[in-house]
């Protein structure tokens, strides 16, 4: 275990959240040397302790403190207390993650020049490029065992696959596969290849799956440079007089408050928890919350184009049996307007076990339509839709006044409406999925509306200029320069792809720069 370092050493890094982002920044950093001090809200579990029961590891996961929500999409009617579907434990939703891990494409770097002025949407473009972040791509892939990189095999495909790539194939698509997945194909770095268990969303048994709880934390506990300390809620980052931000005030396990001083603050707590620790750490000289000269904190929040769709077959699938993504088809991913929208989605083979099934397939919905759908559980093919949201200024995280927290804070309110080019590519790609069952002979498809958001992205943006977001290509943020936002938020623009391997990618980036400044003395 790392040594554990005092609350008066100003020396260390401390980083909020130990998921993709913050359980990857620490490592690296520990790595070289240098000390760090992980902050996790929630448990730290051991993988024997995960639990293959839906509610059952939903109850033990998930990140389950209030929030509101506001908007017109979906998700607010069904689930208005539980707009994402994220982890609170050590290892943050690296524990959830299904392992897809793909590159973000060219285009969708450079937003705003391939898209234009979309009316209604705030595009950006990022400031970095393609070129710039593909040796940082090669790092991340080799770090977390992507199969089909690396000479890395890929996994084999379930049923679920094999009706999903032979559909696939009827209605001529060509790049379809069992994918790039940060989950074990063979034996790597200590850790077994995967046993297709199933339940990789509620934490994986066989330490397959790459997790920064598995295989990143305990590398830089072992340097001895790294402590993570779990079940301590960050209340609010603290700065002095030159508005440099010297530590943390934090609720340990006991809910007694704490102090822990710092050299430099890494927030890395999801896009929704993020902007709202910036903003409860409003103070006389950040009246708006810290680094939101630009107002841009909590703003452009994207959580995905999202849905499902389920075939139902004469024979039986099981598709719950293996990784529970299994495959992909990147056709829909492409730039190309023709079809009513700019951007593209994937289609990934997913797969809910009944209890969760029961919940999702149509909230609220009873009687005899959808009794028959789960009657043909055994039966059911299921695949799961993810494509580029547009960001926009009024789909925002905001404190709200009138719910506070167990410590008094104001809780995260979420607000959210579709832009009419997530509606437009949702119902082209259910049109789509649908059509991929019928060619094998589905007896029946089904639409499934978006859950909770587990890709949460945006709301402390990446950009160029001060004004246009909250952070600068290296996840500094522009008005403090010893504070630094290192997950899925500082993302200016979603992409198509999961965006679990752009965050490590830009982590590693990250580490490799705020090292070098440490040992300048610039921060």
């Amino acid at each position: 275990m790392g040594a554990p370092f005092d609350l008066n050493d100003d020396s260390v890094v401390v980083i909020v959240g130990s998921g993709a982002g913050g359980g990857t920044l620490g490592t690296e950093l520990a790595l070289k040397g240098i000390k760090v001090v992980i902050l996790e809200a929630g448990q730290r579990h051991n993988m024997e302790d995960f639990i293959n029961n839906e509610w059952d590891s939903f109850a033990q996961l998930a990140w389950k403190d209030m929030r509101t929500t506001s908007g017109s999409w979906r998700v607010h009617k069904n689930f208005p207390n539980l707009p994402a579907w994220i982890v609170k434990a050590v290892g943050g939703s690296s524990i959830h993650w299904a392992g897809a891990s793909l590159r973000f494409q060219e285009h969708e770097f450079r937003t705003r020049s391939t898209y234009g002025d979309l009316q209604g949407a705030n595009l950006l473009d990022w400031p970095v490029t393609l070129a710039e972040m593909e040796p940082w791509y090669v790092k991340a892939e080799d770090k977390m065992g992507v199969t089909r990189t690396n000479g890395i095999p890929g996994l084999p495909g379930n049923n679920n696959f094999k009706v999903f790539e032979a559909g696939a194939k009827k209605v001529g698509y060509t790049e379809v596969s069992t994918g790039h997945m940060a989950i074990n194909s063979q034996p790597r770095h200590d850790r077994g290849s995967c046993q297709q268990i199933g339940f990789c969303f509620q934490g994986c048994k066989s330490g397959a799956k790459w997790s920064t709880l598995i295989a990143e934390i305990p590398v830089g506990e072992d340097t001895g440079n790294l402590e993570v300390r779990s079940e301590c809620m960050v209340l609010q980052i603290e700065h002095d007089a030159s508005g440099k931000v010297t530590g943390v005030v934090y609720a340990d396990k006991d809910g007694n408050h704490q102090r822990q001083k710092a050299r430099i603050v890494a927030v890395a707590g999801n896009s929704i928890e993020s902007p709202r620790l910036l903003l409860n750490s409003a103070s006389s000289m950040f009246p708006d919350g810290l680094a939101n000269s630009s107002g841009q904190v909590g703003r452009n929040y994207m959580r995905h184009m999202t849905g499902s769709v389920y075939g139902i077959f004469e024979k039986p699938v099981h598709m719950y049996r293996g990784t529970t993504m299994a495959g992909v088809v990147r056709d829909e991913a492409r730039f190309d307007t023709k079809r009513g929208f700019v951007g593209g989605y994937e289609m990934e083979t997913l797969s809910l076990g009944l209890p969760f099934m029961a919940a999702f397939l149509d909230p609220g919905a009873w009687g005899r339509s959808f009794s028959t759908a789960m009657d043909g559980y055994a039966n059911m093919a299921g695949m799961w839709l993810v494509g580029e949201d547009m960001p926009q200024e009024t789909n925002r995280i905001t404190l709200n006044t009138d719910v506070k927290d167990q410590y008094g804070l104001p809780v995260a309110n979420v607000h959210f409406d579709d832009h009419p080019n997530d509606i437009a590519m949702r119902n082209y790609a259910y049109r789509q999925g649908a059509a991929m069952y019928e060619a094998v002979g589905a007896t029946r498809t089904m639409p499934t509306p978006p859950y909770p958001s587990t890709h949460n992205l945006g709301s402390n943006r990446m950009s160029e200029k001060p004004r246009d977001g909250v952070v600068n290509k290296h996840g500094q943020t522009h008005d403090i320069s010893n504070l630094f936002v290192s997950d899925g938020s500082q993302f200016t623009t979603g992409g198509a792809e999961n965006p679990t391997l752009t965050i490590v990618a830009l982590a590693i980036r990250q580490a490799e720069f705020i090292a070098g400044e440490m040992s300048k003395k610039t921060i």
